[in-house]
């Protein structure tokens, strides 16, 4: 990098900071002419329940886009082809469910972090320890690897631009790493100043500086690799699979399908990713971060708060799956041509980016993904310290604490989380494994989420040993070899961890009684959810569903048809497949169509 590409790098640093330091003082000075919330040390981790839709839906999408993402995709295509992307597109299902069957439930809720949730929905001691069991798992292990494999990526990248280098230093390793945990201490100075509020306006930004610089990579390397025309027929050529199908599924004429076997993924996997993984995952009904977010929408009714949370997450979706997707996958393909003896795939993106990227546009996109990078850590860190501070210290070891104690304990939570993440770093050494390994410690979980808010009968008892469960078969079955080879293929063992799951919480949860009536009134009065799992509820409140739920199913199916037609449409005719792309178009416009036919039907309808 030349002393140019510095400068810009550095401009965004300072800039980022002083956006930091500016909220700060905005929220002290809301806090001053808003007594009522002057002393509430949570408004750092909800932002006051008043982000428009527009921010928090580009904050969602600015915590998935990480700087370990580029990496991924180009590891992913270079070995499993444009369909092993299915690992994560299948997510896009639930973000669908999410904004149709969830996202009015939970902004209805008014929790905090999703983990209170669980005191609303159950009672007793035993809600209690799945409350404390479910933060300390998400906000230690599970986030802590999270912010462990996106240091590694930041680790790789710094390794394979030369950064030290261009400064005239030659570090070690630990060194390089030392860098990443300074960016981090960074990212906490603006978080804990400025909490959920610094972490979304930032995330605005950034988003879309890391969006302008993945379109830039992605232009300069097509470009080079002889455009999109010479692109396509030489990454086939250098490739024994088909490295370009979207779905891996022949068309034999009429109603004749078949698996294609030149495909990169076993039908298995694909299957796995397209009718197990997303409703399996932890996330199934949008948990975590995502819920931060919808739980801060503004909107002075109950109506406007859920119309505020399905605009964010659709808005979400539309940056996350059709905007993104393209950028990234194309790369990938050019540095299939540009670097073919590239021994770790996962370094391409900044190879490319370190080879034909001019000066200005290098410094600009190198600070595209120190972008990625903090927009994500940042949202991790306020998530983990939202859970270690209110659903443990808290709940559980200072219910009376002052509020200024609880202050200081938001923020020395997210230094933990940070120092946790950073010990994590050093021992992962592949982005797409660890990348699996959060799936499976996550998976199997997903249908007690679901089904805890349609049907009375799930207790605590039920989600604590599904939480346990899952993410302990998760994790034997992916660093034990033994245990891992029993499985032909990813696909099977996220069936299998989905399955055994399933055999413990369906068992502990006929083993153990039901929740108490007044709880399950409570909850019911609070969320009021469609279906027939809460009829006797509904009759004993005298309380209406404040949901159609047959009908937002119907939704799902057409906004599923939207979302993806309007993927697939955008890259069938950027990857010259026009037949794809018309018929990708065309499912979009019926899809679009029938959704707005069913979102002018009522509640209650």
């Amino acid at each position: 990098m030349q002393l140019i590409d510095w400068i810009i790098v550095l401009i965004y640093l300072f800039a980022t900071m002083a956006l930091g330091l500016l909220l700060s003082h905005r929220e002290t000075k809301s806090k001053k002419s808003q007594e009522k919330n002057s002393q509430n040390p949570f408004d750092l981790l909800i932002a006051g329940r008043n982000l428009p839709w527009w921010l928090a839906g580009t904050s969602m999408a600015a915590t998935t886009f990480s700087i370990d993402t580029p990496l991924y995709i180009c590891g992913v295509v270079a070995s499993r082809g444009i369909a092993g992307n299915w690992e994560w597109w299948s997510f896009g299902i639930a973000h669908i469910v999410l904004i149709y069957v969830f996202a009015g439930l939970w902004r209805r809720s008014e929790m905090v972090t999703d983990a209170e949730l669980t005191e609303l929905r159950y009672g007793g001691a035993t809600a209690a320890i799945l409350r404390g069991t479910k933060a300390f798992l998400f906000a230690v292990p599970i986030n802590c690897i999270g912010i462990g494999y996106a240091m590694l990526a930041m680790v790789k990248v710094v390794d394979a631009l030369q950064l030290w280098q261009s400064l005239g230093f030659s570090p070690g390793d630990a060194t390089k790493l030392w860098t990443v945990i300074a960016l981090s201490i960074f990212v906490l100075i603006y978080t804990g100043a400025s909490g959920l509020w610094g972490v979304v306006v930032t995330d605005f930004f950034q988003f879309f500086l890391g969006l302008l610089g993945a379109a830039l990579v992605a232009i300069i390397a097509v470009n080079d690799a002889g455009g999109m025309q010479q692109l396509i027929p030489d990454v086939q050529q250098i490739t024994n699979f088909d490295v370009l199908s979207f779905i891996p599924i022949s068309h034999n004429g009429g109603l004749s399908f078949t698996w294609n076997d030149a495909a990169g993924i076993t039908a298995t996997t694909f299957s796995a990713y397209i009718f197990v993984q997303w409703w399996s995952f932890r996330r199934s009904d949008g948990g975590g971060e995502f819920v931060q977010r919808l739980l801060a929408v503004r909107g002075q009714t109950e109506t406007e708060a859920t119309k505020e949370a399905e605009k964010a997450t659709w808005f979400f979706n539309i940056l996350n799956y059709i905007v993104r997707t393209w950028p990234w996958i194309i790369t990938a393909l050019a540095a299939m041509v540009l670097l073919p003896n590239l021994e770790d795939a996962e370094l391409a993106y900044p190879t490319l980016m370190l080879t034909y990227l001019p000066s200005v546009v290098l410094g600009l996109v190198v600070a595209s993904l120190i972008a990625a990078f903090m927009s994500t850590i940042s949202t991790s860190i306020n998530w983990g310290a939202s859970y270690l501070t209110n659903d443990l210290y808290r709940r559980f070891l200072r219910p009376n604490a002052s509020d200024q104690e609880l202050t200081n304990a938001v923020r020395l939570a997210s230094v933990l989380v940070t120092v946790l993440g950073s010990i994590a770093a050093f021992y992962a050494t592949d982005v797409r494994t660890v990348f699996r390994l959060v799936i499976a410690i996550g998976t199997g979980p997903g249908l007690v989420l679901i089904l805890r808010w349609f049907w009375w009968r799930i207790n605590a008892a039920a989600e604590l040993s599904a939480m346990v469960a899952g993410f302990l078969i998760g994790l034997v079955t992916t660093i034990n070899p033994p245990i891992n080879n029993i499985f032909p293929d990813f696909g099977w063992r996220l069936l299998g961890i989905s399955v055994m799951t399933a055999v413990v919480w369906i068992t502990v949860m006929y083993l153990t009684p039901p929740e108490d009536e007044e709880t399950l009134l409570n909850f019911y009065r609070k969320v009021r959810p469609g279906g027939m799992g809460w009829q006797l509820q509904q009759y004993k409140t005298g309380l209406e569903p404040a949901q159609n739920l047959s009908n937002d199913m119907l939704k799902v199916v057409a906004a599923i048809l939207v979302m993806f037609g309007s993927m697939f449409a955008i890259g069938g005719f950027l990857l010259l497949q026009s037949i794809t792309g018309f018929v990708s178009l065309t499912i979009a416009v019926i899809g679009g169509l029938w959704l707005r036919k069913l979102s002018k039907k009522r509640v209650g309808l």
